[in-house]
């Protein structure tokens, strides 16, 4: 069927407002909007959204079938991650390549953004964490969150996957990913936007980012087997296959990291410093836990995974707050979903987080609970109930690194200060372009030292 194939017209559609359709209910919170769609209209819905009509997967099946062989046969990702491949001059990203090529490109970086890339180095990641709050979270001052916090995530990618930490350049990088994002990606902005000269000197300052990292790897012998970064596994794929990892592709690839965990990583983060000062019983939980993890002396993969009040409030904070709201994928072919067709060259977006706010998985789904997790209740291991990093062979490759980042880091921070939101009674604002998190204007006052850095 060719990409002019008519649509299902039985696919019910969300109320909206004239002309401009949900895009306000989108702007304000995308999970929301998706949430209301499912409840109202079951697992296949449409989005208005000014002259577009966006098709809306949803629902808890909506996880497995994703990472079955119909799911994979019926969704690509080229045409999403395209604009930015050809922004960059590259030939093809991990994000946007399907199958056995997806597979071989991850397969190169697996290793450099798993769990495996942190083993040995957890006293390095405090020590740099900790460089972070003693140069941005000085006792008295008023910290805007989410910046320090980019801060923070990108001296801890940059060191540990990368070996660089090019702080000089979060700005740029954090301006390419808005403008990209929302112009090329999730196409919330028309494209002639990325002619702003703000975006074009920022997407040069990522370039140049990018060549330097591949000069400086050039320049050096080669990494021991237990120092090695995310770019020695690119580098050498290149060398050793350039039909995998083309020239082209470098730039793209190794500054990968900071696009792809500089809103993500801070975002959540962000939100869990909010949720944990918001109720003060999760704060004396979460401040005893890291209190004795650092007591214990050097941290391990041991005691790092015994931290059931941390490790609660990150899940529940990306339960909660989720980043990846809905995937978007284009339909390969005609398939049927719950009862309606939907066609070849169709966009569709995979909203997986749906079941997050559903009361039949998580009781009360509005309601911070670090305990959801645990023995007894382990509310999200019922399948499909839980999707964080999103599901299907595009499964977020980082997750497990994330996972340990934001536990450690969380339980550094609130183990060497004090902190209060500035107001006290401050109400989370969060912005939804081009990825979900607080506003800019979160703040938090340092009101005192907990534990000096030793």
């Amino acid at each position: 069927m060719s990409t002019s194939a008519v649509a299902d017209d039985r696919i019910p559609v969300v109320r909206g407002l004239p002309v401009v359709g949900s895009v306000a209910a989108l702007a304000r919170d995308p999970a929301a909007c998706f949430v209301r769609g499912y409840l109202e209209h079951g697992p296949v819905f449409r989005v208005r959204v000014l002259n577009q009509t966006l098709t809306v997967l949803a629902g808890p099946e909506l996880a497995r079938w994703m990472g079955s062989r119909e799911g994979q046969a019926c969704l690509r990702s080229r045409e999403v991650w395209q604009g930015l491949v050809d922004e960059y001059g590259a030939t093809r990203t991990l994000t946007g390549v399907d199958g056995p090529e997806h597979r071989r490109l991850r397969e190169v970086m697996r290793r450099g953004y798993s769990r495996d890339a942190l083993r040995g180095r957890l006293d390095d990641l405090v020590a740099i964490t900790d460089d972070c709050l003693d140069r941005d979270w000085r006792p008295g001052a008023a910290v805007p969150v989410v910046t320090a916090i980019q801060y923070l995530v990108t001296s801890q990618l940059g060191t540990l996957l990368t070996g660089r930490a090019p702080l000089e350049y979060v700005t740029d990088i954090r301006t390419t990913i808005l403008y990209i994002l929302n112009a090329l990606v999730t196409k919330q902005r028309p494209e002639f936007v990325l002619r702003h000269p703000r975006y074009r000197r920022a997407k040069a300052r990522v370039q140049e980012l990018g060549e330097q990292m591949i000069r400086d790897h050039r320049a050096r012998p080669a990494a021991s087997a237990d120092r090695r970064t995310l770019v020695d596994d690119i580098m050498d794929a290149r060398d050793r296959d350039p039909a995998l990892v083309a020239e082209n592709d470098l730039v793209l690839a190794l500054t990968g990291p900071y696009v792809a965990g500089l809103d993500t990583v801070a975002n959540t983060l962000a939100s869990l410093v909010y949720a944990v000062l918001k109720h003060p019983e999760v704060l004396h939980r979460v401040r005893a836990e890291a209190d004795a993890l650092f007591a214990r002396g050097p941290v391990t993969e041991e005691s790092l995974a015994d931290l059931p009040s941390i490790t609660g409030a990150v899940l529940e904070t990306m339960r909660l707050y989720p980043i990846a709201v809905a995937q978007p994928r284009v339909a390969d072919r005609d398939f049927e979903y719950a009862g309606y067709r939907i066609r070849e060259g169709e966009p569709v977006y995979c909203a997986i987080t749906v079941p997050h706010f559903l009361p039949e998985f998580f009781p009360d789904p509005h309601v911070f609970d670090i305990d959801r997790y645990g023995p007894g209740r382990r509310e999200h291991a019922t399948p499909g109930a839980y999707a964080p990093f999103g599901k299907g062979p595009h499964t977020c490759l980082g997750k497990g690194i994330a996972d340990v980042q934001m536990t450690l880091t969380a339980a550094r921070l609130f183990h060497r200060l004090d902190l209060a939101l500035d107001p006290p009674g401050y109400v989370l604002r969060r912005r939804a372009a081009p990825t979900p998190g607080p506003t800019d204007g979160f703040r938090v006052r340092v009101t005192g030292t907990r534990r000096p850095r030793p």
